[in-house]
């Protein structure tokens, strides 16, 4: 088959994006499928330029979107409506004709299939519920309303075959848009490269790196939109364990600036770190002691399942997809209200306190990792995109 994939970029930094360079990969490789990527950013993927159309089954070609500066929202619109274009004109110019349109998310109107990461329904209901203020909060507001009326749109559409990274994307996808054929696809991790082993390794240089001590347990919480992830409550816990030799360390693409000022309240700004995402993510595993995810909404959150995989305990909210996976007391930590400081103090101090069951939670985490693969996900999408494609093909 040849498939048109559109995605803003793709780089192994984020969770989404590494999930996606992970399954192009395997459609290239294992399946042997001509995958024409759409993006505006391509970075630690092996890509080809120039293809011709037919000639490059078992390839991935990178079809370069031109990007318009500006505000978030006009760069998420400009892009929106370019990656179609530049498709069309590929058609035109090049004969380029595809067997199907696959998206990790909204970033087209047409696509056959669509791996939903994110609910923007559910993200704007919380953004309501505790409205922040200024130009910053304004523009995000203005963004979510954007991407609402697009997943009204296109997710109301039975067209459009939709699949989800957890039952708990797959239950909002029917709340919300009333979708009941949604197919659960989990993210996997690759066990060879986040393992025990590696991690451990790098651990001496990543925590002196960081500065961090041999005595002190390091906290991590990592991904983007950290209001969202359970930053604040993390903040608010850490002050009510000052008796611990407690450090955090926070990652992502957000401006700590925003967080200081809680930081300062907390009177716990020398315990934490704020550092920039980058391409080997183990390094922030390997520096880490406790993988600390008390978001108030998470589809999945892959940064979870990848300290599993490393041997790290987790404490997770029971709002993630993850969650899933996840039985309380034996492979990681549940948090029933993530917006709780206590409950997550209460938690973390019977975690570090306990060497045995940081090491307990650990060792069952790497047997829990193990049952969720990349290859189980790829083999999972590539069906529905087959499928998706016969129906088309019998509809014609």
């Amino acid at each position: 088959m040849r498939i048109a994939v559109a995605s803003p970029f793709v780089d192994r930094r984020h969770g989404t994006e590494r999930a996606l360079a992970e399954l192009l990969t395997r459609l290239a490789k294992s399946y042997g499928h001509e995958v024409h990527l759409y993006a505006q950013r391509v970075e630690e993927l092996e890509v080809s330029r120039g293809a011709v159309p037919g000639l490059g089954d078992g390839a991935i070609f990178w079809r370069r979107v031109p990007s318009v500066p500006g505000p978030h929202l006009i760069q998420f619109v400009c892009w929106f409506y370019l990656n179609r274009l530049c498709r069309a004109w590929d058609g035109v110019i090049h004969g380029a004709r595809f067997d199907a349109v696959f998206s990790p998310g909204i970033n087209c109107s047409d696509a056959d299939v669509i791996l939903v990461h994110a609910v923007f329904h559910r993200l704007a209901q919380l953004q309501r519920a505790s409205p922040a203020r200024g130009l910053r909060a304004l523009h995000q507001r203005l963004y979510y309303r954007f991407v609402c009326r697009l997943e009204r749109r296109i997710y109301t559409n039975p067209g459009v075959a939709l699949a989800a990274v957890s039952r708990h994307t797959a239950e909002q996808l029917h709340r919300y848009f009333g979708r009941n054929d949604v197919a659960v696809v989990p993210n996997g991790v690759d066990t060879g490269f986040f393992c025990p082993e590696e991690v451990q390794a790098m651990r001496e240089a990543a925590r002196q790196r960081r500065g961090f001590c041999p005595e002190e347990k390091v906290l991590l919480l990592i991904g983007n939109d950290w209001r969202n992830k359970g930053l604040p409550a993390l903040l608010e816990a850490m002050s009510l364990c000052k008796d611990l030799p407690l450090r955090g360390l926070v990652v992502g693409q957000e401006n700590p600036a925003d967080f200081l000022e809680q930081a300062r309240k907390w009177n716990v700004e020398d315990r934490v770190q704020f550092a920039a995402s980058e391409p080997d993510v183990r390094r922030f595993y390997a520096a880490a002691d406790v993988l600390a995810a008390p978001s108030l909404e998470d589809s999945f959150n892959l940064p979870a399942l990848e300290a599993m995989s490393c041997g790290l305990p987790v404490i997770v909210s029971v709002n993630a997809g993850i969650s899933e996976w996840i039985r309380h007391g034996e492979n990681g930590l549940l948090l029933q209200d993530p917006q709780d400081p206590r409950e997550l103090a209460e938690t973390v101090r019977a975690l570090v306190t306990s060497p045995e069951r940081m090491k307990s939670l650990g060792e069952r985490a790497v047997q829990t990792a193990a049952g969720l693969s990349w290859d189980r996900h790829a083999e999972e999408i590539e069906r529905l995109i087959s499928r998706r494609t016969s129906t088309a093909k019998l509809k014609s």
